[in-house]
């Protein structure tokens, strides 16, 4: 994977090299969040993120963090106006809940990382819409608890609440445990169950 923050720098400067690797590390990210949150054209929404990302770069300031939150909020907002467009056909955005997981990949991780879209979004469909939002930003869009919780305009401890409800849930899926390669009775290690599931990074405190 490029270097985000080298390639955010020189993107700022106006290198269309360094746009385009933006682009390239970050749009898949992009497009199976917006497929999660119920996006009928995805790819359609995911342009108009990144033209408001070409309009407004010049005033961001920051570094790969705050570019992603960035990023991952213009396109949560898109899609918000998107659902709202097409308000004539009722339609129900998909759920929101991901802010527990950590950098370590975790079973739950690794499965979303390989699964289709249409596959993420079956998963998570099987969440609450908090749970699965907040579980979509914190695995799918790789963002932290804190940057979840300003996204969804929620507490950061609503959030880890959330999270650890989803994953919990995720991890005692007999899907989601076949997709890891697992026996359906249940995960080996912190995924086991109980308290011990808070090991990312104790919910990212």
């Amino acid at each position: 994977m490029a270097d985000i923050e080298d390639a955010l720098a020189r993107a700022r400067a106006g290198d269309e090299a360094g746009f385009l690797e933006l682009w390239r590390s970050l749009q898949p990210r992009l497009l199976r969040l917006l497929a999660v949150l119920g996006c009928d054209d995805p790819d359609d929404v995911a342009s108009e993120t990144w033209l408001q990302v070409v309009r407004d770069l010049h005033r961001f300031s920051g570094g790969e963090d705050d570019f992603r939150r960035w990023l991952f909020a213009i396109g949560r907002n898109r899609a918000v106006d998107a659902a709202r467009a097409r308000a004539r056909r009722p339609a129900s955005p998909v759920a929101t809940g991901l802010d527990i997981l950590a950098d370590d990949q975790h079973v739950e991780d690794q499965v979303l990382d390989g699964l289709s879209v249409q596959g993420a979004v079956a998963i998570l469909a099987r969440l609450s819409p908090d749970q699965a939002e907040a579980v979509a930003l914190r695995v799918i869009a790789g963002l932290d608890t804190t940057q979840v919780a300003k996204i969804l305009g929620k507490s950061a401890g609503a959030i880890r609440v959330a999270l650890h409800r989803g994953l919990k849930a995720l991890a005692a899926d007999p899907s989601v445990q076949a997709l890891a390669g697992r026996p359906a009775g249940g995960l080996a290690g912190p995924l086991a169950g109980g308290p011990s599931f808070m090991t990312l990074k104790e919910v990212d405190q």
